[in-house]
């Protein structure tokens, strides 16, 4: 059933709230490493040279793919969230605590050693504004909401 609170532009034909754009500008900041490594599958002779460049230290990549785990199932689940609705709301606490690790992750990464640099602080800086976003933000909670019948 549609609420009031939200513009009726925000509902699809169906009648279900519709996911926000920044949710999916979300899911990709939290699955950038997933996404490096498709370009990188997908680009043949450039791929082992694109990932040395973001990711000198391959220990960094194969951890940097498991916050984005939540991101890369929320993608997944995203067109059939009313099918899977148990599992669809339990994603965003996944989401928030997959953003709190991306948030720490690049400070983490300072204190052992790694420069500071501009994409580093632009990192954390979107970062914290996904987190704040992602905790604030009320059609993002009510498309996560278990729906009454």
């Amino acid at each position: 059933m549609k609420n009031t609170e939200f513009h009726p532009a925000d509902y699809d034909n169906h009648g279900h709230l519709r996911l926000p754009f920044l949710f999916w500008l979300v899911l990709l900041l939290q699955a950038r490493t997933w996404v490096l490594f498709v370009i990188a599958g997908s680009s043949r002779e450039q791929g082992t040279a694109l990932l040395n460049l973001f990711y000198p230290d391959h220990d960094n990549f194969w951890l940097g793919l498991l916050p984005g785990i939540p991101a890369v199932l929320a993608f997944l689940l995203s067109g059939r969230r009313y099918t899977f609705v148990r599992l669809w709301h339990a994603l965003r606490p996944l989401l928030m605590v997959a953003q709190m690790a991306l948030l720490c992750w690049q400070p983490v990464l300072w204190f052992n050693g790694s420069p500071v640099n501009g994409v580093g602080l632009a990192l954390v800086v979107a970062d914290i504004v996904a987190l704040l976003w992602l905790l604030t933000n009320r059609r993002m909670r009510a498309c996560f909401a278990l729906e009454k019948e």
